[in-house]
């Protein structure tokens, strides 16, 4: 999600100020194929591009398979390595997380980028733009302060329904890079028929988008404050 978001929103704001320039054609493409591409296809493409071609990201599995399983008692190993004070562990998982993070954050980041795009363009349209652009105010100032702000409640709730589509899991990807995450878990207990895991699971990922659309209900206020006033 730092992925999608971070990126999602520098693409989505570069493509609206470069409005139908080369710029902007390459982000759409981007954004477009990251909606568009397999998921699978694209972890095995990385794969062989980083790892095994050039050498730069470590292969599947959360730490490398001669490295001790880190004893920290949550079995978030970012967390345990931290705990521990590893940070040459800490540096290792967080190169196992690169490329799994690349995938996953790919298909919410296209998204968050053409609902920035749009929105941001929809703005800059309005009066009040235009009245701050005859009071003098500079570009930048006109666009991170006035425009930009305006424009992400629909981009907040793209963002907060892809974090739990993550949550969700996506098995084929976690299957690629031996990640031992919900969607897995989920799959494996549905073919053994284990059915208060499967129980669990729903409950789980329901519980999920029930926090997140409470969060994003919340943000509404933060964000817009005409909201705040309804």
């Amino acid at each position: 999600m730092v992925i999608a978001l971070v990126f999602g929103v520098l693409f989505g704001v570069i493509s609206a100020i470069f409005r139908n320039k080369a710029i902007d054609h390459i982000i759409r493409t981007v954004s477009i194929s990251g909606v568009s591409i397999p998921s699978f296809w694209f972890a095995l493409l990385l794969l062989y591009v980083f790892t095994s071609v050039l050498g730069i990201t470590p292969g599947p599995g959360r730490i490398d398979a001669r490295t001790a399983t880190p004893d920290g008692g949550t079995g978030l190993f970012l967390l345990d390595s931290l705990l521990r004070g590893d940070f040459q562990l800490f540096g290792e998982v967080a190169m196992h997380l690169i490329l799994p993070g690349a995938v996953l954050g790919l298909f919410t980041m296209g998204l968050i980028a053409r609902q920035t795009r749009s929105n941001l363009l929809e703005v800059m349209s309005m009066d009040y733009i235009r009245t701050a652009r005859s009071k003098g105010l500079k570009e930048s100032a006109i666009i991170f302060k006035h425009a930009l702000s305006n424009s992400m409640i629909p981009v907040i709730t793209v963002a907060g329904m892809g974090f739990c589509n993550l949550l969700g899991g996506m098995v084929l990807v976690e299957n690629i890079f031996a990640w031992p995450g919900i969607g897995q878990y989920a799959y494996l207990s549905a073919v053994s028929l284990d059915f208060p895991a499967i129980c669990g699971v729903s409950l789980l990922i329901a519980l999920i988008y029930v926090v997140i659309n409470l969060v994003i209900d919340i943000l509404y206020g933060v964000i817009d404050p005409r909201v705040r006033h309804r």
